[in-house]
Parts: C-alpha cells; structure tokens; sequence
C-alpha cells in the first residue's frame, strides 16, 4: 500500500504514494480436508478429479472466537471504550478520507464500485481500511521491496499500534484512528495481515492448499474480519455472530483464491506460483508448465478445479451475506457477483490466464448491479 509523506515528525516508516497490484483475498481450511490423492482414470480415460476440500478450519483454531466477541459487541456502533477521540479537525478528517478514496477509484476499481453503495459512513471506513491493507502489501510487493526486511514490518506493526493508540503518523493513518474510534474494531486482524506479508517474504511456493489457506487467511481474511464491525449485522438476524463471521472469512477466501487464479501469469513473471503444488502434480504439471505460460489440457483440468474450489466459497458465504444490516447487503453482494465473474472470464478466455489477465468490463459491472439487489433483498432474515 503506497503512503503519503509523513504526517508526524517522529514517522518512523515511509511508504511512498502511489499504490499497486492487488493482492489475492481469502481464508483457511481443515487440516483434515487434503487433497492428496492422484486423480484416477475411468476405462474410456477419463479423469476423476479428488474431493475438494470443503470445510473451513474453525474460528477457536485460528484463535480468533475472542475478537468476534469483542467486535460483535457494538455491532458496528461507534465505540464507547475508545479512549479519548483523537483530536483531528473536520476538515483535516475530510482531506484524509478524500485521499483514501481516491486511492481506492484509482486501484481497485471493481472494489470501489461496490462501496459506493454503501452509507457515507461506512463509505468512508471501508476506505481507511482498504488503504491500510494496500500500504501494508506494497511493502512486500510494491518499488521498494527490495529494501524490505523484518525490522520494516516490525516498525510498521509498532506503527499500526500507535495507530489504535489514537497517535497516527501521516494523513491516512489518521483516517483509519478515526475509524477505529467509531467502529468496534480490533487490532488482532490487522496485526494478521502483517504476518502474512512475513509469511510472503518467507515462501513463494505451498506444497497443499492447507499451505495456501493459511496464507490466504492472512492476507485477505483478515479483511472480512475487519469489515463485519463497518457493515453490521441485522437486529433480525438468527444466525450467530459466528455463523456471519465465518461467512465474511469464505468471501475472503473465494476473493483470493479468485485474484489468484486471475494473476497466475503475472505473478509467474516476479517467481512466484500461489498454487497448491501437490494439486499441480496430480495434472502431471509443475513450475516449469506455469513459467512456460503454455495452456494444455491438463492446465485447463487444473484450473477447472481449482475454479471449483473457490465458487465453492463463494456459496457458503451467502447465507452470512444476507444477514448483514440492510444498507451493507447490497454492496456485498455486489463484490461477490462480480468476483465470480472474473471466473467466468478464465473460463471464457478457454483457462488461459497464464498470458491473459481475466477482467470485468465496465458495462457488465453496472449490469451486475440490479441482480445484486434482487439477491440483497430475496432471502428474508
């Protein structure tokens, strides 16, 4: 995520402005739910592709039953243990939200369209959020990777404390401390995502999808944890707070495991295959089929199933969906119709996304709209 210059005098971490590549969203499975088995072939030569994995690794193993309860308190209202307000002038606030929004039209687009359904609150919030994820992976991914360490992302963690603190460093850290203030939110899923871009400076390979869940978890779930408390949950509603934050963590899930099926060739180009490397095996493929950018058959069987995979995601975070408050139904929907659209698009462009990059245009996005509605709305809490 790129930044802006310092706010503070005492920043002790500069991320340059700009913003780049969107990082792939997701969450985690059980340990149990592997995929090791060969696929088999029938008497006319068919393959028999393994069950996928299907369940997610529960909320208490990922340690997580603490923060949907401290979050799930307020249910997205504003927070009364907040400390003292941080002390910023209205305008200051409105410059600061400006910023973040901008960086949002300008490099998630898709993501944009959608929060622009949502109240001016939550708008705004959704922003902050974005921003901070965005500065946060661009210290990984972003021109100054290279200078990249552990003591970098030590700093910026010290840094994201501060900001809880009420004590931001530069302009947007101040939007995200104002949206802290209003909004029940806790340090946990953020301090995951930094962990994730240590797991990125660690890895650029995962020997299952177990691997891969994992890191999906951390890179993108974390964002649904994070954003249940901005969107809240229906009064009405008879799921469990667990049951909706299980959800956000599948939409996560299905979103990353979709950016990732949509980069595969451009993250190919910078080393790194976010594939599960045993599935890979199992199509008679390896690393050298994905650098050779070559689509075969067995590439295309590969990506079928692994289209599967993240669809399936993508319906078990329905339900959860329908449960939020009724102003945050619309634009969720939205992200994940339009997500599964990018599978269509791999589909359509016969799985080659190895040297094509599968997109949305403009025209079906605003297509897409009324029927997120329609499915907003259809299901009665």
């Amino acid at each position: 995520m790129r930044s802006t210059s310092a706010w503070s005098p005492s920043a002790r971490l500069s991320v340059r402005e700009g913003i780049s590549i969107q990082r792939r969203s997701a969450v985690v499975t059980s340990p149990r739910a592997q995929v090791t088995v060969a696929p088999r072939k029938t008497k006319t030569g068919l393959r028999i592709v393994p069950e996928l994995p299907k369940e997610g690794i529960p909320l208490n193993d990922l340690h997580l039953l603490e923060i949907v309860e401290r979050q799930s308190k307020a249910n997205g209202l504003a927070r009364e243990d907040a400390g003292r307000r941080p002390g910023f002038h209205p305008l200051f606030l409105e410059e600061a939200y400006e910023s973040c929004r901008r960086l949002c039209a300008e490099y998630a687009k898709t993501f944009y369209l959608g929060t622009l359904l949502m109240t001016e609150e939550r708008q705004k919030a959704i922003w902050a959020i974005y921003v901070w994820c965005r500065r946060t992976d661009e210290l990984v991914d972003g021109p100054n990777a290279t200078y990249m360490s552990s003591s970098v992302l030590d700093r910026w963690e010290e840094r994201l404390q501060d900001i809880f603190d009420g004590c931001p460093y530069d302009m947007l850290d101040a939007a995200l401390a104002d949206t802290i203030f209003k909004f029940p939110l806790d340090i946990k899923p953020f301090r995951d995502m930094i962990e994730g871009m240590r797991m990125d400076m660690r890895k650029s390979r995962y020997k299952n999808f177990q691997e891969l869940y994992m890191y999906c978890y951390y890179v993108a779930g974390t964002v649904g944890l994070m954003s249940v408390p901005v969107m809240g949950i229906a009064p009405e509603s008879m799921l469990s707070s667990w049951n909706i934050y299980n959800a956000a963590l599948y939409l996560g899930i299905g979103n990353q495991l979709t950016n990732i099926l949509r980069d595969v060739g451009e993250d190919a180009m910078r080393g790194r295959v976010y594939l599960p490397q045993d599935e890979l095996a199992q199509f008679g493929l390896c690393d050298k089929n994905v650098f050779s950018r070559k689509v075969t058959e067995g590439w295309r069987e590969f990506m079928k199933q692994q289209i599967t995979r993240a669809r399936f995601y993508f319906n078990m975070a329905e339900e959860g969906a329908s449960q939020l408050d009724k102003a945050s139904r619309w634009p969720v929907w939205s992200s994940l119709i339009l997500y599964r659209k990018i599978l269509d698009a791999i589909e359509e462009n016969d799985y080659d996304n190895l040297t094509r990059r599968a997109y949305v245009g403009r025209a079906k996005k605003l297509l897409t709209l009324p029927l997120a509605y329609s499915r907003a709305f259809a299901a009665h809490v």
